[in-house]
């Protein structure tokens, strides 16, 4: 089997996952993983999917057919997918506060500086209950390496807080 990897793109209306599926199902491959979303008006998603060998030429060919539809596919080959968890500490990182322009670029540039690797990551701006103005949200499960200092990435996650003005928790993910 060849694991594929769609990131998927268009104008948001029904029918965009059914013909994505179809493509994949009727090839004889198997929609394994997917996270999808509406943002600004368009559909956006990536799909890992698991096809026969044989088979990856004609769902190219077909998932290329999609564009006449208005979706714009990209293809990633990738190679086999290991079930492994990789090595170091899974957390939860939890992060709500005022919306502003840089909260992303600073958390994720302190995670890189202490090795961390960002698996998941779910964002979003919110009305804020009662105070007026927007929130911003962001979920996230990293793995820190084995041999990185968890004590000093937490006491810095919490001094950027601190200057963020952000709630942030951070804890097992299990």
């Amino acid at each position: 089997m060849a694991t594929l990897v769609l990131t998927l793109l268009g104008s948001d209306r029904a029918g965009l996952v059914s013909a994505v599926s179809r493509v994949i199902s009727e090839r004889g491959g198997s929609w394994e993983r997917s996270q999808m979303a509406h943002l600004a008006g368009a559909f956006a998603g990536l799909v890992e999917v698991a096809v026969p060998g044989d088979r990856v030429d004609a769902l190219l060919a077909d998932i290329e057919a999609l564009g006449q539809q208005g979706l714009r596919v990209s293809v990633e080959r990738t190679g086999p997918v290991s079930t492994e968890q990789p090595a170091g500490s899974r957390l939860a990182l939890h992060l709500v506060g005022a919306d502003r322009p840089g909260i992303v670029a600073e958390v994720s540039s302190l995670l890189a500086e202490h090795r961390v690797n960002v698996e998941e990551l779910s964002t979003a701006v919110v009305e804020a209950p009662m105070a007026g103005g927007t929130l911003f949200e962001a979920d996230a499960v990293i793995v820190v390496p084995p041999d990185a200092d968890t004590v000093a990435m937490r006491t810095a996650l919490e001094a950027m807080a601190d200057e963020l003005m952000v709630d942030l928790d951070l804890h097992d993910s299990d």
